[in-house]
């Protein structure tokens, strides 16, 4: 998440949150909105001064509709709760202990190590592996996880060259695009599937909230999955032949880097294949549960279910039954992010408070009523402040804000909501200007690779393309499967 940068805006925040919350409720100005959409207008006002401003952890600001709405009269206790187990949060926390066990066991550093050992010893082959690699692991587990992991292993090839700053040219090119390759993978790879980031979780919920529009891992996969080739594809071009190409004919050691990494972890073990064969299970029922469900002529099974199933079975899956010990233990969920699942209860909160109080619909009818608005400049204009937003602020908080409103304005146009809202929400993980503007980002620039002004050279070729992309996409793919 973003750090604001100066403690100072942290102690602005924390008085200004609630003291606009009680301007704006003790004070209604005279609009179209009733006086109950300004009280969540108030609450709203509060929570995004926190999260902007980080003056309270980004989760613990995700509570306060369950205080606020009831003192406010927009809810009850028991409606003001009820998002926060909502279906789609237990399919995420589904997915986060079947990443969990694969780290446990280091199943995703096996997987990492053999997929860049394929792809040889040419300087951009193997920036190629890191990204292709770094985008499978990224479909699956947290794309912070996936750049810890991957980044030592890049550095080992980079040490390899002796790179510093005194490098040549060409050395240090390479150091720069392998570590470029992996942060803007993770960022991509995470789009593919609907457990691959936050905001896409945020954004199946509000489908399924707002619009009762159920969006199946395997049908998300079809849009996601292309789109995310697409990008890495087009990334891959820009750093290794555009911007910054190396110049090397051969890294002759690279390959024994990987060889004793993988040394290093030794036989694949026992821990290994069972979560394996549980990962795949799982990710095979989310693809073909449409079938299964035909099958058996139900309607029963969904993709939570199966995400809560996996998870459960990693908890009662035999490793050393003598010992009663499982491939995970309860322990281990200490690394589950129980902070962005509060997240996303807040933010379906939220949405449900600014849909009932008609705010959606005013702001919906705002912008449609704003005469005959282009649906491209229209998706291109919600994109692009999507993206260049998340350069500044947390993605997941902003999707949980801003969908909503992207919800509204399409009801309004009548335009299909995936037309608008899939767009913008892919764009919210399409951040590639700034260190600060996702994880993957700030742990690359760490390593002393990169300059600011490098990641920002890439990263704003790569935010327009991105929307560019996003447009043609909501005028193809997205209506081809939706």
């Amino acid at each position: 998440m973003k750090q604001p940068e100066f403690h100072g805006a942290k102690i602005f925040g924390l008085v200004a949150g609630p003291a606009l919350f009680a301007l704006l409720t003790l004070w209604s100005p005279s609009s179209s909105l009733s006086p109950e959409a300004w009280k969540v207008i108030a609450v709203a006002a509060w929570m995004v001064v926190w999260w902007i401003t980080e003056a309270a952890p980004i989760a613990v600001t995700a509570l306060l509709p369950i205080v606020l709405f009831p003192l406010t009269g927009i809810f009850t206790v028991d409606e003001a709760t009820a998002p926060y187990a909502n279906k789609i949060i237990f399919l995420f926390m589904g997915g986060f202990m079947l990443g969990l066990a694969m780290e446990r066991h280091n199943l995703h550093k096996r997987i990492a190590l053999n997929l860049i050992r394929l792809t040889g010893t040419n300087p951009n082959g193997i920036i190629l592996g890191f990204m292709l690699t770094t985008a499978f692991i990224s479909m699956w587990i947290s794309n912070t996880a996936t750049t810890v992991m991957m980044l030592p292993i890049g550095l080992s090839i980079i040490n390899l060259l002796g790179i510093d700053q005194a490098s040549e040219k060409g050395k240090k090119r390479f150091a720069l695009s392998l570590m470029l390759g992996i942060a803007y993978s993770a960022n991509i790879g995470g789009t593919a599937t609907i457990i691959g980031t936050p905001p896409n979780v945020a954004w199946v919920g509000f489908m399924s909230d707002m619009l009762n529009t159920e969006v199946t891992f395997a049908k998300y996969l079809s849009v996601g999955l292309p789109i995310c080739l697409i990008m890495l594809g087009i990334t891959y071009f820009l750093i290794t032949k555009v911007l910054y190409p190396s110049g090397i004919a051969k890294l002759s050691d690279s390959a024994q880097v990987i060889e004793d990494q993988l040394a290093e972890l030794g036989e694949i073990s026992k821990a290994e294949k069972r979560v394996a064969v549980i990962f795949v299970a799982t990710a095979l029922a989310w693809i073909l549960r449409g079938s299964i469900n035909n099958w058996f002529d139900t309607n029963l099974l969904n993709d939570s279910i199966i995400a809560i199933a996996g998870g459960i079975l990693m908890f009662i899956t035999p490793l050393e039954i003598k010992k009663t010990k499982f491939l995970l233990e309860w322990e281990y969920t200490s690394k589950l992010p129980w902070g962005i699942l509060l997240l996303f209860g807040g933010g379906l909160t939220l949405a449900k408070a600014m849909e009932k109080s008609n705010i959606v619909q005013v702001v919906g009818e705002t912008i449609a009523g704003n005469g005959d608005i282009s649906p491209i400049l229209l998706i291109a204009g919600l994109t692009a402040f999507m993206l260049f937003m998340t350069e500044l602020m947390s993605n997941v908080a902003l999707t949980v804000i801003f969908v909503p409103v992207v919800i509204g304005i399409s009801v309004s146009l009548n335009v299909n909501p995936m037309y608008l809202t899939m767009p913008v929400t892919l764009a919210a993980s399409y951040a590639f200007m700034m260190p600060i503007s996702t994880p993957p980002n700030a742990i690359v620039f760490s390593s002393g690779m990169i300059r600011i002004k490098d990641m920002m050279r890439a990263g704003i070729l790569l935010n327009i393309i991105a929307i560019i992309l996003l447009v043609i996409l909501s005028q193809t793919l997205i209506p081809a499967i939706y």
